[in-house]
């Protein structure tokens, strides 16, 4: 009995915890949302905490009504799309050659890719590198320059070198080949770790905005943050361009926020499942 009340205290204890986390986490989230549905006296008066006041949607009118805020949402979800595969395909060639035993000086391609983890030649040799390729003003800059993370790839070949030797001594009498062996048998098997990978691909490409601000001049090519990036900074001109909607450019600014929160946010229920234990079988040492 004793026990059996001790497991139900520490239990009583995790959840309030977790709950005290949860609701940590959720307070920025919900004072941004409550701002752009206030008023404009609520947040002038700073009245605006968790929850609206005077309910309105002028500013998500003003977001929801602007084209290039939607085409640039939509570039958004190709472009991460797009990248998220290249570099998914990359990240699994390149885990699956360093997974195999038989590779001849893996350790020293392996610990060459590590160093580019800690030491980088710097932003300006990145846009000159960039420069010299032709690939300013274009999607292969948004692409290309960030198309393997090691630390992706990493976890990934760990996760392969935690699969049984003896699936591939089996493939092998079977009569398959390396490629066979990687579509047919190992990548089947890795669901929850290609789907943890694709999803750090995918958040990564969706929130970074530094190298549209530097390699990105056209507009047709302005991804979400970046578009989000240029709203905050001029949203009080937007505003008062928008004369009949008296909106202050706070509420704006949170408007556009969430604008380009929210769609990456609903990939995470999707995922989810797989996220957890990919990172952590990835992580385990083979």
């Amino acid at each position: 009995m004793s026990q059996n009340l001790k497991n139900k205290s520490f239990d009583f204890f995790a959840a309030f915890i977790i709950l005290i986390s949860v609701f940590v986490c959720l307070v920025p989230f919900l004072y941004i949302l409550s701002q752009s549905l206030s008023s404009n006296r609520a947040i002038i008066s700073q009245l605006v905490t968790i929850y609206p006041i005077d309910f309105n949607i002028e500013a998500y009118k003003v977001v929801f009504t602007d084209n290039a805020m939607l085409y640039s949402l939509f570039f958004t979800v190709v472009l991460v799309l797009v990248y998220a595969l290249l570099a998914l395909t990359v990240t699994i060639l390149a885990a699956f050659a360093l997974s195999r035993k038989r590779l001849k000086g893996k350790n020293i391609i392996l610990l060459l890719m590590v160093f580019t983890m800690y030491f980088s030649g710097g932003l300006i040799p990145d846009y000159m590198l960039v420069k010299d390729l032709h690939l300013l003003n274009t999607p292969y800059a948004l692409v290309l320059p960030g198309m393997m993370s090691v630390f992706n790839m990493i976890i990934l070949k760990t996760f392969f070198q935690n699969l049984p030797d003896s699936l591939e001594e089996a493939a092998y009498i079977d009569g398959c080949n390396d490629l066979q062996l990687l579509l047919k048998i190992m990548l089947p098997l890795s669901k929850p770790a290609l789907a943890t990978i694709a999803l750090l691909y995918a958040v990564f490409r969706w929130n970074y905005f530094q190298d549209a601000l530097f390699y990105i001049t056209d507009q047709q090519l302005y991804t979400i943050q970046l578009k989000l990036y240029n709203v905050i900074n001029i949203s009080q001109q937007m505003a008062g361009e928008n004369v009949n909607v008296n909106l202050p450019s706070e509420a704006l600014k949170a408007a556009s926020i969430i604008f380009g929160t929210v769609p990456i946010l609903l990939v995470y229920p999707w995922l989810q499942k797989y996220f957890v234990s990919g990172i952590t079988i990835g992580a385990i040492k083979g």
